[in-house]
């Protein structure tokens, strides 16, 4: 069975809240010959029991799946027109049928209490979709709230970790040696360097006060850390970037995208005689793809993982798509998913 048309015990409990309008139903139908005569007590128990359960099975699972084509918060006015739209067509249809059979088999049934009947059935639909949305929207916030509490533990567990692997202390030790090289070489240079260095590390900082921002601002900043990656390897190191302007409002945690260069570089031979070519790229489907050619080191890198896995971790507990990481024709290649602002 499909995820989504499971059914729980709070299904169960919505039925039983409404179960009394059976009897209820009969009785008004029937009148008290409903509970003097056996017979018809029992067919007609059995018939609109028959109805009630065809009504619960279907109703509910056709609430589920509104639940699942219309589950964003701002589709709420979808879900409850569709599900009530269904609700009151199937309703009259079985309210309907039970009538024609009682009719068929010969039992007393009253014809003017079917518009009462109807009424009846009216109210326990909108109760149960009522009661539906009431305990599917407080799961929402539940689990809303959830998320939001696990991403804020979680950049509390990684603020120490952003400034040591992110932008770690043996990237800065590189950047000053080379200043100090460009100092006497090229003091014009030396100051594009320092405010190259600048920009990276006051986004650093302040990366660590937001848990997304949009990808025009990502790419300044790795425009900044490509050019003291440019000037430490010279040619190298070449970054090349064709990103869709309908993509740039769009959002995605912070330093994600330094992290994957930085592993890039970390991992592969960085030389003028074999380049390491780093690519960013969008696709129709608002995934920006981290492509760079795998030329990697006679010298095994250790690697704990930490960068790969904090990108994981963020955009599940942000509830988004999971990044694919991938090896193929000779590159390694990381897709992340956009997200909307």
């Amino acid at each position: 069975m499909r995820q989504w048309a499971q059914f729980d015990r709070f299904d169960f409990l919505i039925y039983l809240l409404n179960y009394p309008a059976v009897f209820i139903a009969n009785y008004l139908i029937f009148g008290p010959v409903y509970f003097q005569d056996r017979s018809l007590l029992i067919g007609a128990s059995l018939i609109v029991n028959g109805g009630a359960i065809v009504l619960f099975v279907s109703l509910t699972l056709w609430m589920k799946y509104m639940r699942f084509r219309f589950g964003g918060p701002d589709q709420f006015a979808q879900r409850l027109l569709y599900s009530m739209l269904m609700y009151v067509g199937v309703m009259i249809a079985i309210i309907l049928s039970i009538f024609w059979i009682y009719d068929r088999l010969g039992y007393p049934y009253k014809p003017e209490t079917i518009p009462w009947i109807l009424i009846i059935g009216f109210v326990t639909n909108v109760t149960s979709a009522g009661s539906h949305e009431s305990i599917f929207t407080y799961n929402q916030l539940r689990a809303s709230t959830q998320r939001e509490y696990q991403l804020k533990q979680l950049h509390m567990q990684q603020q120490m970790d952003v400034l040591k692997q992110q932008v770690n202390p043996h990237f800065l030790f590189n950047s000053l040696n080379s200043l100090l090289t460009l100092i006497s070489e090229n003091p014009r240079q030396a100051e594009v360097f320092t405010e190259e260095l600048s920009s990276v590390y006051r986004y650093v900082l302040r990366a660590n006060e937001q848990s997304l921002t949009d990808l025009a601002t990502e790419l300044d900043f790795i425009h900044s850390y490509a050019h003291l990656l440019r000037t430490r390897y010279g040619t190298g190191f070449q970054l090349t970037i064709q990103v869709d302007s309908q993509f740039r409002g769009y959002l995605l945690p912070p330093l994600t995208l330094q992290l994957l260069v930085e592993n890039a570089v970390k991992h592969n031979v960085v030389m003028k005689t074999k380049p390491l070519l780093v690519e960013l790229q969008t696709d129709g489907l608002a995934n920006l793809h981290i492509r760079n050619n795998i030329q990697k080191k006679k010298q095994g890198v250790v690697s704990n993982g930490v960068g790969l896995t904090n990108i994981l971790a963020k955009y599940e507990m942000l509830n988004q798509p999971r990044p694919s990481v991938r090896e193929e024709g000779g590159q390694f290649v990381v897709a992340l998913p956009l997200i909307r602002g």
